[in-house]
C-alpha cells in the first residue's frame, strides 16, 4: 500500500473504533461488539506501525517509527497542509 492508501485505510478502522466505542458505551456487555473492537483496533495499530514506519510519525506523542535520533514530527506534512490528505471519491480536499 503506498501512503494514500494507509491513511485510508487507517481512516476506516479509526472510524470503526470510534463507533463500536460509542455502541460500547451503551452496551457494554456485548461480547461480539468487544471482540469486534479488539480486532479493530489491532488492525489500526498494524497500518499505523506500518505507516510510521514508511512514512514518520502521525502524531507527535507517539511514534513507532524506527529512526528515533531525529525528531521527524517537523519533516512531515501538517494536517492541514494539502500533502497531508488523501482524496475521497475522486475529489480534492480543499
Amino acid at each position: 500500500m503506498d501512503r494514500e492508501e494507509l491513511l485510508k485505510k487507517l481512516s476506516e478502522l479509526d472510524f470503526i473504533a470510534v463507533d463500536l466505542g460509542l455502541y460500547l458505551n451503551t452496551h457494554p456487555n456485548h461480547t461480539e461488539a468487544i471482540q469486534a473492537y479488539n480486532q479493530v483496533i489491532t488492525a489500526a495499530d498494524a497500518v499505523r506501525m506500518k505507516y510510521e514506519a514508511a512514512y514518520g510519525p502521525l502524531c507527535s506523542f507517539r511514534s513507532y517509527a524506527e529512526n528515533t535520533q531525529n525528531w521527524q514530527w517537523q519533516e512531515d506534512p501538517w494536517p492541514w497542509q494539502k500533502a497531508a490528505n488523501f482524496t475521497l471519491a475522486g475529489k480534492e480536499c480543499k
